[in-house]
């Protein structure tokens, strides 16, 4: 069409009938001004692009005629200066200029008649696809014909549609500006547009919904940087786009924050003395020795500077990043093993800022004794006394140091190792040795540093978790390809134990942690690992003891401050062990006492019984401070999780032992039954003498869902003996399956009131933090008034408005948390299973699926049965009949009515096909036939109001046209 509309014009031009016979282009105009305001979408769509692909043709003859005129103007001029003018030659010419002026002159007549009587209505058109095909013409017409449109009075609609409620639609103006900045020529023609909206475009590069309108909003904002167009408050707003969650936002912002870092690196090295000075006193940058002041470390320390300003203004208004508080503490969101901002900030301008690549100068400027420079004074070269006080870090950049440092080295080591497939085939036996030569030296160099890094910022917790991280990527390979090494590695080790039991900080111990776990996947290194493990067993055991000897541990409230935060510390010891080693043996041997034990001191317990005592302290007593309530809380969490690690292993070991067809003894089944019936005990009394969305509640909870669905897994294991060894059933072997069967048990009533108690005080708390309303029912447990309270908040107090979202998004991780954990139990049929209670779970959940948000609602459609290829099929059909009757019925347009947040319209979440069952299957949370979960028999129904095309809506009403 738009081809056809292109060959007519120009045709038209050619053979002068656009001039000619007016008759013909104001017909064309009649038509499409009147086709384009047509109430049918399909008629207004398609006038509106043919008449823009006249204008764009009209456009380019403009520019044609222009040219040509040009050209004659200037022969004219060049004929009349000659001594001997052609009056002929110089009339011919002076009537092509006339001409030329004249057409001109009537193909900008029509290309305003079409604009004002077209594009004025569309641009604003309820159909975003119009709105956007108005921009994207608008910016071609500007570009074609500078010298018409190329002016505020169309320009500015580019800027009023950067405020479209359509991401295409914003999206394309983007490019349409970047298009014009692309052109030197024109950047003085747009600054007084880009005064008037520069608020505007920053504020789409920080705040838009859409990744990518941010991403290429940032990249247009680079260039008006480069025009000198940017505020210096902008800088800085754009900046902290560094520390997006959009990975491509952050690419996208890499080439403005390097610049900015560059500009803050030139005027450092000025006010130092000068690059010239700097390099007379002080050694290349190619010295082997990293820890010799170079101008490399001035780039660093501008780059730290500027992640510490960006992120201490970030933190006035959120949170920094997500931080790991203590357990049981303030509320705080808890993400272990996220990668902090600043180390995904480092990995976007890895390929950007060269120093970040050179990551031995990186750990040399950390370990440079800075304290050397100032007890010293000044020496006699004050250019280099200078750069060394410029180069200073205090604590909190020495901590994004060494996040950059983490960052640094893993992409180094990782795209070594990336690169040597490349090379294989290709008879490159150098490259590769060289390749694996530097991944050697690489993994030496850093097992060296490793330890005096922990010996200079070993006592900061922060700084302690990001030098652990490093052993992370360390290729222990070094260590095993030559004895002499041993000594090395067995010190590294000792230092990360040291770290492991000196700190009480749950983020070093974790780290700590999967240090010594990834040092363990090395089996030619494994008997040292183990003896270090095994020695951290003891010491942690033996601290335990020595913190519990003489205490009551029955009764809450009589240890104090110290006391408590040791054992929490010891206890938490104990769980972060217990996630990388087998703890049976550990927690059910009774430990050896150092020396002779004193007459009258009780002889010590297991580990296990010690842990049960202090799960006991959860019970809830009155009259306690806050301080001393936050520790035990804090002590008894951590029990808890520990106690759970036992049962895991516990579980693990049964299940190789079914799965081996291993004699299992009854007097293990029976103590590990009593051990059971104690901790499930412990962990109702805090359920039931706790209220509302009380921390210790809401864990205690989860536990006990957790605990029954492990013991739900060893019917999986008895299901995999029978299919390995069918032939192998005999009267004992059925017995001893009895024995572990009855380690399967359902939640009984009484606890799933408990449990659904739990999950509605949380549930409330969410709706109300989040202001959605949700379904009410008789039945459902009042919250307790002290602990929900609060006082009324006022919208236009933005400190309030962001504690409310940072309070609503904390409710709604503990909500889908424990949502997700009693999914678990119904699938694995320990929950609303059987009895009076059947299916009342499921159905509690499902009451308020679609009024919760889409992430609790992703939870609960686990519960959805899987539906078969034909059902799937079916309803598709089904769906394509409804679909077509509203399409012939639906009265109203809703293309600029945006979705609300709440959802609910409860949409339902249905299966699409037989394959579900596949995923959910890989996602183990399907088993075989035999076992497909109890309690989920209803399948979710389709709403058959449901428009699942997800299309435009071929339901919406035409007659709804903006700008008309």
């Amino acid at each position: 069409m738009t081809g056809f509309i292109k060959s007519m014009i120009l045709t038209a031009h050619a053979s002068s009938v656009l001039y000619e016979d007016l008759a013909l282009i104001e017909n064309f105009q009649v038509w499409v001004t009147t086709m384009s305001s047509s109430a049918i979408r399909p008629f207004r769509h398609t006038a509106t692009v043919v008449s823009l692909a006249a204008v764009s043709t009209l456009c380019e003859v403009a520019s044609e005629i222009a040219e040509s005129t040009a050209k004659s103007l200037r022969q004219l001029e060049s004929e009349k200066k000659k001594p001997r003018t052609n009056k002929d030659r110089v009339g011919a010419l002076q009537q092509k200029v006339d001409d030329g002026g004249a057409k001109r002159e009537t193909v900008e007549g029509i290309i305003k008649d079409i604009f004002d009587t077209v594009f004025v209505h569309r641009y604003r058109d309820v159909d975003p696809r119009i709105r956007a095909d108005c921009v994207q013409a608008l910016g071609h017409w500007i570009v074609t014909l500078p010298e018409l449109f190329f002016e505020g009075q169309y320009l500015r609609y580019l800027g009023w549609v950067l405020s479209d409620t359509s991401p295409p639609t914003r999206l394309e103006v983007v490019k349409q500006l970047q298009r014009l900045f692309k052109n030197q020529n024109n950047v003085g023609g747009l600054r007084h547009f880009i005064e008037r909206f520069r608020s505007r475009l920053v504020e789409m590069a920080t705040r838009d919904a859409d990744a990518g309108v941010r991403a290429s909003t940032v990249e247009l904002l680079d260039s008006i940087r480069e025009a000198g167009m940017l505020e210096p408050d902008d800088v800085d707003t754009v900046g902290r786009l560094i520390f997006d969650s959009e990975a491509r936002v952050r690419k996208a912002v890499v080439g403005f924050f390097a610049e900015n870092i560059n500009d803050l690196y030139d005027s450092k090295i000025e006010e130092v003395g000068g690059e010239e000075a700097i390099e007379d006193v002080l050694v290349g940058d190619g010295d082997e020795d990293f820890e010799n002041p170079r101008t490399a470390w001035v780039k660093l320390k501008c780059l730290v500077e500027v992640l510490n300003s960006y992120d201490s203004e970030d933190r006035e208004e959120l949170p920094s990043q997500i931080e790991r508080g203590p357990p049981g503490g303030s509320d705080v969101l808890v993400a272990a093993g996220v990668e902090s901002r600043f180390s995904l900030a480092a990995q976007a301008l890895y390929e950007k800022i060269p120093e970040i690549r050179e990551w031995e100068t990186l750990a040399g400027y950390l370990l440079f004794d800075h304290s050397s420079t100032t007890s010293r004074g000044k020496s006699s070269d004050d250019v280099e006394t200078a750069l060394k006080d410029a180069c200073k870090l205090d604590e909190k950049e020495e901590v994004i140091l060494l996040e950059v440092l983490n960052a640094a080295v893993r992409l180094s080591l990782v795209r070594s190792d990336d690169q040597e497939p490349a090379r294989r085939g290709k008879k490159k036996k150098a490259p590769k040795r060289d390749s694996l030569e530097h991944q050697e030296t690489a993994a030496r160099h850093l097992a060296q540093m490793i330890p005096s890094l922990l010996n200079k910022f070993g006592a900061v917790p922060d700084a302690a978790s990001a030098v652990l991280r490093l052993e992370h990527v360390l290729n222990l390979d070094v260590f095993q390809e030559a004895g002499q090494e041993s000594g090395a590695y067995s010190s590294l080790l000792d230092n990360i134990n040291k770290q492991f039991m000196t700190h009480g900080d749950q983020s070093v111990l974790v780290e700590a942690s999967a240090a010594l776990l990834h040092a363990r996947s090395f089996e030619e290194l494994e008997e040292v690992t183990e003896g270090k493990v095994q020695s951290l067993w003891e010491d942690t055991v033996a601290t335990l003891h020595s913190l519990v000897q003489g205490k009551n541990l029955g009764v809450r409230g009589r240890l104090n401050v110290n006391v408590l935060t040791g054992l929490s510390n010891a206890v938490r010891r104990l769980g972060n062990l217990a996630s990388i080693s087998d703890c049976v043996e550990v927690f059910e041997k009774v430990p050896v006492a150092p020396g002779k034990r004193r007459s009258g001191t009780p002889a010590p317990e297991e580990p296990l019984k010690v842990l049960l005592a202090i799960l006991g302290r959860g019970e809830w007593r009155m009259g306690e401070s806050e301080e001393i309530g936050e520790r035990e809380n804090e002590l008894v969490l951590a029990a808890m999780k520990t106690l759970l690690f036992y049962f895991m292993w516990k579980v693990r070991a049964l299940q190789e032992k079914i799965t081996a067809g291993d004699e299992i003894a009854d007097v293990d089944i029976d103590r590990l039954q009593d051990w059971r019936e104690d901790f499930i005990s412990k962990l109702t009394t805090t359920v039931q003498t706790r209220l509302g969305t009380d921390n210790l509640r809401l864990a205690a909870t989860g536990t006990l869902v957790d605990l029954y669905t492990l013991f739900a897994t060893l019917r999986q294991a008895s299901q995999r003996k029978r299919k390995l060894k069918p032939s192998s059933e005999d009267a004992e072997a059925a017995e001893t399956n009895q024995r572990i069967f009855s380690l399967i048990q359902e939640i009984t009533p009484d606890l799933q009131s408990l449990i659904t108690g739990s999950y509605t005080a949380v549930e409330k708390a969410y709706a109300k933090k989040s202001k959605r309303t949700l379904e009410q029912a008789e039945d459902d447990e009042p919250i307790d008034d002290d602990e929900e309270q609060e006082e009324d908040e006022d919208d236009d107090d933005e400190d309030a408005r962001r504690e409310r979202q940072n309070q609503a998004l904390l409710q709604e991780q503990k909500l889908c948390e424990l949502t997700g954990k009693i999914v678990l139990a119904v699938i694995a049929r320990v929950l609303d299973a059987s009895g009076p209670m059947e299916g009342k779970m499921k159905e509690r959940l499902e009451r308020n699926r679609g009024r919760l948000g889409a992430n609790f609602k992703e939870v609960v459609g686990f519960l959805d049965e899987p539906k078969t290829a034909a059902e799937g099929v079916k309803g598709k059909k089904g769906r394509k009949k409804k679909e077509k009757g509203a399409h012939a019925a639906a009265a109203v347009s809703e293309e600029m009515v945006t979705a609300d947040d709440d959802e609910n319209a409860a949409e339902m979440h249905g299966a699409e096909d037989g394959d579900e069952e596949e995923e959910l299957r890989i996602r183990e949370l399907v088993v075989d036939d035999t076992t497909t979960a109890a309690g989920a028999e209803d399948a979710m129904d389709v709403d058959p109001e449901r428009d699942d095309d997800g299309g435009d809506g071929g339901g919406e009403d035409d007659d709804d046209i903006m700008g008309d």
